[in-house]
């Protein structure tokens, strides 16, 4: 006997999100953090430094360096796309940093857009629906399903964890969207043929190419078995999806051995309990909010979980969500296993929408209201200080934290951060009026205050953001001590991002430090000098400058020319 179903959902309350504000939203969180910033430290930077080799001819493409080094991250096909892109720009039309991010931002669009169908053809699956009503007036499937789907795109744009490592170009990004792409195949396998197998071949391939084949065999088994247990299929439809499933599962593990992309990342907490500590606080609010409402749809949609019938509008969203989790406390880093399970979090996140009491609804209005107000109050009394210096606290404040920064003032940014702000406003009076039917409302102001704050991060606060993280003021400092044209540069224990950054803003030609070169110039990170004999001999150099970063105390790089013989 099917358990019954808890959702109770009139047709009033599946009435669509008007698509130009889903849109509108969706525009508002893709392109900040794309445009007008420096690659940041320290995965971005090195990632691009990866592309900028390749594109420019100086490394293999099968086995990529950056000086002298292997990437941490075994995925190629990050590093492909965006030389790709470098490659086929002009360099009169895009610089290299903005044709890299093109692709990159595509590949968040492809993850919402995939989220949203994903989540779609779920809500249509025979055990999704709503309780029917004696006489009528429950919601009909189709816009059921679509106002569920908006719930889960707005949960997925809310999550706190999504709006840094969606917008780096970094292997992370590419992983999420290929994840995203596998959910979506695998939901819409009983609903659709073409869409579905394209989805499945990139993103199993794709996420296999981008540095993670196990978690890709993960969910290609438990897909198998979700897939053998649909209920409402017929043994002809389910028949050859599972074999397409398992056959590409075997491709992509063969690809990966092929490619010698296995690797054990298993890693062990610490004795202490201060990583366990670090994990909880990463797992609170990494997911926030989504993932409070995914334990609520456990609890109401228990029975459908536990049922013979194998609900896989529930047991989908839970197996990617359990693999993300688990490879969260068994690898590093952490945060990057659990960015790829946030489409699926926020999938389980929307089906508690019709479950959700009013009380619990006007609680997480209330609550978001107050944070994201709070936050964009925050950010503005900031910058208004860093342009006037009053409030002459949070000025002194910025001045310490960031010495040495010039505030800048950019028209366009104040404009599209008023713009974003009375959006919030009209928002939040749209919410605060009588307008309670839909489904999908205890989620409009988390995704937009989410949206908000991300809007306004990247517009009033971004000069300040590159001052902090870019290396581009050390890099500036390091050229400023070499003089116009220092010619080769020896390097000693520079870490990747610092290559990179060297590279790409100084333009300098950089190479490993030996006995036998004959640059006149050495650049070292401080934590590594002295260097061994075997590579420098400290005799033969003169140190002219200690380059710290600005707002890192720990990362200094010391400058030495070659001393007179």
């Amino acid at each position: 006997m099917t358990p019954p179903t808890p959702a109770i959902v009139t047709q009033s309350a599946v009435r669509p999100l008007p698509r130009w504000a889903l849109l509108l939203l969706c525009i508002a969180y893709v392109v900040p953090g794309f445009v007008g910033r420096d690659p940041w430290k320290s995965a971005d930077v090195t990632a691009f430094g990866y592309m900028l080799e390749l594109a420019q001819q100086r490394t293999p493409w099968l086995a990529p360096l950056l000086g002298g080094m292997a990437p941490e991250t075994e995925g190629l096909l990050p590093y492909w796309l965006g030389a790709w892109a470098i490659q086929i720009t002009p360099s009169w039309l895009l610089s290299p940093e903005m044709a890299v991010r093109v692709p990159f931002a595509a590949l968040l669009v492809i993850t919402l857009m995939a989220t949203w169908y994903g989540v779609y053809y779920l809500a249509r699956s025979p055990g999704a629906q709503p309780v029917a009503f004696a006489f009528g007036g429950e919601a009909n499937p189709p816009d059921y399903a679509r106002a569920i789907a908006d719930g889960a795109l707005l949960a997925l744009i809310a999550c706190l964890g999504l709006a840094q490592l969606s917008h780096e170009v970094t292997s992370y990004l590419v992983q999420l969207s290929c994840t995203a792409l596998l959910f979506f195949a695998v939901a819409a396998m009983p609903h659709r043929t073409v869409a579905p197998a394209i989805a499945l071949v990139v993103g199993m391939l794709g996420l296999t190419l981008a540095g993670a084949p196990a978690l890709a065999t993960l969910l290609g088994v438990g897909s198998v078995v979700l897939v053998v247990l649909a209920p409402g299929s017929s043994t002809d439809r389910r028949l050859p999806w599972t074999l397409a499933l398992a056959a590409i599962t075997v491709v992509a593990a063969l690809v990966a051995w092929k490619l010698d992309l296995w690797r054990w990342r298993i890693v062990g907490a610490n004795s202490g309990g201060k990583e366990w500590q670090s994990l909880a606080r990463l797992l609170l609010w990494f997911g926030w909010p989504a993932w409070p409402l995914a334990l609520w749809t456990l609890w109401r949609w228990r029975k459908q979980i536990f049922s013979r019938q194998g609900h896989r509008h529930l047991l989908l969203p839970l197996w990617f969500s359990a693999v993300s989790i688990a490879a969260t406390l068994t690898t590093q880093p952490a945060d990057r296993a659990l960015l790829l399970g946030l489409p699926a979090l926020a999938a389980l996140a929307a089906f508690a929408l019709p479950t959700l009491r009013r009380s619990v609804g006007a609680l997480i209005d209330w609550f978001t209201l107050l944070f994201f107000t709070v936050s964009a109050l925050a950010i503005w009394v900031i910058w208004i200080a860093m342009q006037t210096g009053v409030p002459a606290k949070p000025a002194a404040n910025v001045a310490k934290l960031a010495p040495g920064f010039v505030p800048q003032f950019s028209a366009l940014a104040l404009v599209v951060a008023l713009a974003a702000t009375a959006g919030w406003c009209v928002l939040v009076w749209w919410r605060a009026s009588r307008d309670r039917a839909p489904i999908w409302k205890s989620l409009v102001l988390p995704a937009g205050g989410a949206a908000l704050g991300w809007v306004l991060l990247m517009t009033l606060w971004l000069p300040l953001l590159d001052y902090a993280r870019s290396y581009g003021p050390q890099v500036r400092a390091v050229q400023a001590v070499l003089g116009a044209d220092p010619g080769c540069v020896q390097t000693v224990g520079l870490s990747r991002a610092q290559v990179a950054a060297l590279q790409y803003h100084g333009n300098l030609t950089l190479e490993r430090a030996g006995l036998q070169d004959e640059c006149n110039w050495l650049v070292a990170d401080m934590e590594s000098w002295p260097a061994s004999e075997r590579m420098v001999n400290a005799a033969r150099w003169e140190r002219m400058a200690v380059v710290p970063r600005p707002t890192d105390k720990n990362d200094h790089l010391l400058v030495f020319r070659r001393a007179a013989r």
